[in-house]
């Protein structure tokens, strides 16, 4: 961005100096121009000139803007010509105590500090007087996100010092959110001297935090007793973030304890603190909970809007069912990966008006008749306007769900995950096409069954076979043997259903879909995420003629190998938002391809080139055009030189990550071994 401005000065100048040309749009002109256009339009266009570069930073399109970044001396002046900007918040990573670092936060505290609304710090290692030395300015400091940083909070002497906190409280004293995951050293005494700072939090996450819930193995007695406990220096205890919840009852909405080890117990003892209305709730990976703790925690909290019960593999529907008849302001459940979840439940939690999202994925026994049922016996106004599900994984889904769901959900639906159903076929695509018109995401990886003819909106015509000749003469065709006498070459096994090759489309048949369309994936045009990828079935013949969406983002044809140089070059061509792009493993991309449609692809961020028959004229092109990208995965391209790779990494200013492994013709089974 900052080598485009240098860039519009000289053009400046050089307009200057030839008085030919024609004036600029007055700000305001361009300002209303701008906000017919999308975010990622207008960063294109504020490409055009140092006015439109102007226009496109007017205060009325900076709404919750994070500036993510990497520290380095780069970022100094990046920071300070965030000065005249409005509020925004910072993601800044790998800061460390070099002077760097903190020549870095000073630069923030003085330009960016009344101003600054989130702080996230990961991957970081600061020290106390690192991170001091900007808290106390960050007057306007809404969120701030500690994750992992386990330097601040080792030596357990965070914040010991009353002028220290007295500093702190002063800016933090509105802080809403507070992220604190996967930190190894909390104890009671940093975290009480950290949240005595924070008396209108809102937000609380612990996620990954080692907590003493039942037992303090330092002292051989119950975590969570009362009494005459001091503080612990060593571990943070039940009963200390019980006492927190009890004293900022009023403002505490939302509490993360994913991946910990809290009990059924320890969860009855969080959802009874008196006065506490929890509104979201994120208990992932918590496998210890049981279907009664769940029971006892909607009883409790029948305020929730937001439930994450994911990876807790020991609830059952009793749970679901629970949940289901008591949580009637439910918007968001997530119960993926509860494995003995059964249909069960599924139908009283579509009476659930207020529900919006809904994640099975990976529980495996689950068909979704019960949900359809459920669904389609409630009037329209007490069903539950579902805008998102997930069927990730869910095997027992089939055809007939998938089309009835359309059905049901064609006006409310905007995200749907079928990933992995390997037995979904081209009907299901079919009902999507048709009835999903307002589908913003849509996953369909590694359904197999999927063929051209599904994208395309058409049934494949029926295989000709013929018919079996009857003779009045019996002929002896020797001896016969039967199944159990074993395999010796008598006869051959019978085929599979997914050895069955599809025909092939023809241009006649191409000719027929033009006519007809809008029955293909092709309508439904506000698609931003599609994933195809290990859909084995499909060719070009489908991609060049669906793939043509003006408002997609982020597309995965990983593992297709009938995709070729001409299907991608299409891709590019016909999706001039594209940002995230997956090839891996697609045997038919070449340089060829890659060459013609790196012009295309300037806006691209993230691509996946793994295992394509690609050489270093393919990264020559990325460093040419795709200025922009940010990740990049060339792993087991065997004509890719590591020398090629770091020139890409030097030429390319926001590249953050290259993989690279066995690159150069590198033997993987030789490395494995």
């Amino acid at each position: 961005m900052m080598s485009g401005s240098d860039d519009d000065d000289d053009e400046d100048e050089e307009e200057e100096d030839d008085g030919s040309q024609t004036p600029e749009l007055p700000l305001e002109i361009i300002v209303c121009i701008l906000s017919f256009l999308r975010a990622s339009d207008r960063r294109e266009a504020s490409l055009v000139s140092r006015w439109w570069y102007y226009a496109s930073q007017d205060p009325s399109f900076q709404k919750n803007v994070t500036y993510r970044f990497t520290a380095s001396a780069a970022s100094l002046d990046f920071v300070a010509g965030l000065s005249g900007r409005p509020r925004c918040s910072l993601t800044i990573s790998h800061l460390d105590a070099s002077s760097l670092s903190r020549s870095l936060l000073h630069q923030v505290a003085v330009c960016l500090g009344p101003r600054l609304t989130g702080l996230s710090l990961p991957g970081s290692s600061l020290t106390e007087a690192s991170l001091l030395a900007v808290l106390p300015c960050l007057s306007s400091l809404r969120r701030l996100d500690l994750t992992g940083l386990d330097s601040l909070f080792m030596s357990g002497a965070f914040l010991s010092r009353e002028e220290h906190r007295q500093q702190v409280r002063s800016a933090l004293c509105n802080l809403e959110e507070l992220n604190l995951s996967d930190l190894r050293y909390l104890s009671d005494l940093t975290f009480n001297r950290l949240t005595g700072c924070t008396p209108r939090l809102r937000r609380l996450s612990l996620a990954g935090c080692h907590v003493a819930f039942e037992f303090d193995p330092y002292r051989g007695r119950p975590a969570g007793a009362d009494g005459l406990d001091l503080d612990s220096s060593a571990l943070l205890s039940l009963r200390n973030l019980r006492g927190l919840l009890a004293q900022q009852r009023n403002t505490v909405v939302g509490l993360d304890l994913s991946r910990t080890s809290i009990t059924p117990e320890s969860l009855r003892t969080v959802a009874q603190v008196q006065g506490l209305v929890l509104e979201e709730l994120c208990l992932r990976g918590c496998k210890e909970l049981t279907d009664y703790s769940v029971e006892v925690l909607v009883k409790h909290q029948p305020s929730l809007q937001r439930l994450d019960l994911s990876g807790c593999t020991e609830l059952t529907s009793r749970a679901l069912l629970a949940v289901a008849r008591t949580l009637k302001r439910l918007r968001h459940l997530n119960m993926a990966r509860d494995w003995r979840l059964t249909e069960k439940g599924m139908a009283e939690l579509a009476c659930v008006s207020s529900l919006r999202t809904l994640d099975v994925s990976e529980c495996l026994h689950i068909s979704g008749t019960e949900l359809l049922k459920g669904l389609s016996l409630q009037p329209l106004t007490d069903r539950a306007q579902l805008t998102s599900i997930s069927f990730k994984s869910c095997t027992y889904i089939r055809d007939a769900l998938v089309v009835s769901l359309a059905q049901l959900l064609g006006g409310s639906l905007r995200e749907l995950d079928l990933s992995l159903c390997v037995y979904l076929t081209d009907l299901s695509v079919h009902a999507i096409a048709t009835h999903l018109r307002g589908l913003a995401v849509l996953r369909l990886g590694r359904c197999a069954e999927i063929t051209d003819w599904g994208l395309l909106g058409m049934t494949e015509p029926a295989k000709t076979c013929q018919p079996p000749q009857h003779t009045s003469v019996q002929v002896d065709k020797g001896p016969s043997f039967t199944r159990t006498f074993g395999n010796m070459g008598f006869f051959r096994p019978p085929s599979l259903p997914f050895q069955d090759r599809p025909r092939l489309v023809t241009q006649q048949d191409l000719g027929l879909f033009r006519q007809q369309e809008q029955a293909s994936v092709l309508a439904l045009s506000r698609l931003q995420e599609l994933d195809l990828s290990a859909c084995s079935k499909l060719t070009d013949s489908s991609i060049r003629q669906v793939l043509r969406f003006p408002e997609l983002q982020r597309v995965s044809l990983s593992l297709l190998p009938e995709i070729s140089d001409a299907g991608l070059e299409s891709v590019a061509a016909h999706c001039p938002c594209l940002t995230s792009l997956s090839l891996s493993h697609c045997s038919g991309i070449s340089d060829h391809g890659v060459i013609r449609a790196a012009p295309l692809l300037y806006r691209l961020q993230h691509l996946n080139l793994a295992g394509c028959n690609v050489t270093d004229r393919s990264l020559s092109a990325l460093m040419q055009h795709c200025k922009r990208l940010k990740t990049l995965d060339v792993s087991t391209c065997k004509d890719v030189s590591m020398t090629t790779v770091d020139l890409l990494q030097s030429q390319l200013p926001f590249l953050e990550n290259v993989h690279c492994r066995f690159v150069g013709g590198a033997d993987p089974t030789f490395a494995l071994i």
